[in-house]
């Protein structure tokens, strides 16, 4: 009965140093469980002879990584001294198979011991003790501000994943974590390994690929480093800026930033509007021009305010992939009949007409947008919403007083068929109103929150 114990045993710890120790049994090519996802990887390792599999031809790839394990395919990955003798660890016995790497990473400060001087060869690795680990064997020393959700924002672990994550050796989860506690498995560590081996399978910062665009939607928007308010500022975005995302995490989006990743909330971005091949094109008109200059008021005239903003508006369309089509790019004057006409003659679906108020009490100031519901229900309905989306943006980029939107059959937005509003930036007439048509910077926030209004009303109606 005790030889039978004894046989049995032997076959076990047989089976599992087999997959660790060289041998002709299993190759490469004849492995039948290697993932498809990783096998150029784990074929690497195996004719360079770091990792074998099973005698019953399998490399069991979903199988837990012990400690004795990982230091066993990391010695052999760097050619240490393998030879079995005695260690630094009273727990690891000269006769272990793992005996002489272990005892080489010690004394190259790759890898320590836990703080009772033991080793724990059997504990099973985890994604955490990798990242030290494969950072330390690898000379790893470049950090770039890499977080995810369930590390601290700080400290050795910290720093440790984040220099794998930054040397394209270890990536993290969709959900934006990274899960140090959990054990690492056979595919994964060598895949890790790999990476550290031969560049040419390193993953591009978290391997995350871009699912879409958004755009920012508020005047200031900070960048931090993880998924909440916890996590340090990196930096600041500017509304209308386009960013290209990876994932949502809870309320955030990670995105493309400063050739890494990085996180904003999600309630200050919008979606972009997908416009392959130009789907939409949109006609913008800026008001009076050449002879007709509009309002006058605090040596500002109105058809040059217009115009700029038009145009700065034009191109934050342009760069979204939106047709446009001026009315008028220059000083020069079309009727109003002309200005619908020559915005359906050109294919345009949406029509949005600018211009700046002005009033003789000096005192009225304020935003406010004009639609026209004419006789054409569907047309209404959407110059309504298109009115609204830009009378809720424009109101909130240049902080002022919000006037409304009203249906009102001024002629340039009654007599086109197509879906229409004319904004009123401001008023001339009023002092601080003027500053800011006056001022370059607020020309462009208008511009961006038409732009902005313009992007929610694609996102609505398409």
């Amino acid at each position: 009965m005790i030889r039978k114990i004894t046989t049995l045993l032997f076959a076990t710890v047989f089976l599992l140093l087999a997959s660790f120790l060289p041998t002709n049994v299993a190759h490469a090519d004849s492995l039948n469980d290697i993932p498809s996802r990783s096998s150029d990887e784990i074929n690497y390792l195996m004719y360079q002879d770091v990792i074998t599999g099973y005698p019953d031809g399998t490399y069991r790839p979903s199988n837990s990584v012990n400690r004795q394990e990982a230091a066993t395919m990391v010695g052999r990955a760097l050619d240490l001294n393998g030879t079995k003798r005695s260690t630094s660890f009273p727990d690891v016995h000269a006769s272990s198979y793992a005996s002489g790497y272990i005892q080489s990473a010690y004394e190259k400060n790759i890898i320590t011991g836990y703080p009772d001087r033991t080793y724990k060869p059997r504990n099973e690795i985890t994604r955490g003790e990798m990242a030290y680990l494969i950072s330390k064997a690898f000379h790893l020393n470049e950090t770039s501000g890499n977080q995810y959700s369930d590390v601290p924002n700080s400290g050795a672990l910290s720093t440790a994943i984040d220099k794998v994550s930054t040397a394209g050796i270890a990536n993290g989860y969709p959900d934006g974590s990274y899960k140090p506690n959990k054990s690492i498995t056979r595919e994964e560590f060598a895949l890790l390994v790999a990476r550290g081996m031969n560049p040419e399978y390193k993953v591009d910062g978290d391997d995350l690929q871009v699912i879409g665009e958004k755009v920012v939607s508020t005047g200031i928007l900070n960048v931090r480093s993880g998924p909440s308010t916890g996590y340090s500022k990196v930096g600041r975005l500017t509304e209308g800026t386009v960013i290209k995302v990876y994932k949502k995490v809870g309320d955030w989006w990670q995105f493309a930033y400063n050739g890494g990743s990085a996180y904003v909330h999600g309630a200050y971005v919008t979606d972009k509007p997908t416009n392959d091949g130009g789907k939409y094109t949109i006609s913008i008109d800026a008001g009076h021009g050449d002879h007709d200059g509009g309002a006058t008021a605090n040596g500002l005239l109105e058809k040059e305010v217009n115009l700029d903003v038009a145009k700065r508006v034009r191109d934050y369309l342009s760069n979204s992939n939106i047709n446009v089509v001026m009315t008028r790019d220059d000083d020069s004057f079309l009727e109003l009949d002309e200005r619908v006409d020559y915005a359906v003659d050109h294919g345009a679906d949406t029509f949005v007409s600018i211009h700046s108020n002005s009033y003789p009490n000096e005192s009225v100031s304020g935003v406010e947008t004009f639609y026209s519901s004419a006789s054409l229900s569907g047309r209404a309905y959407d110059s309504y919403k298109l009115a609204h989306f830009i009378q809720n943006r424009v109101v909130e980029a240049m902080n002022s007083n919000d006037r409304g939107v009203k249906d009102v059959p001024y002629r340039v937005i009654h007599a086109t068929p197509l879906p229409s509003a004319l904004v009123e930036l401001g008023f001339l007439t009023n002092d601080s109103d003027a500053y800011k048509l006056g001022s370059s910077w607020y020309r462009d926030q208008a511009a961006k929150a038409i732009y902005l209004g313009v992007i929610d009303y694609y996102n609505w109606k398409y």
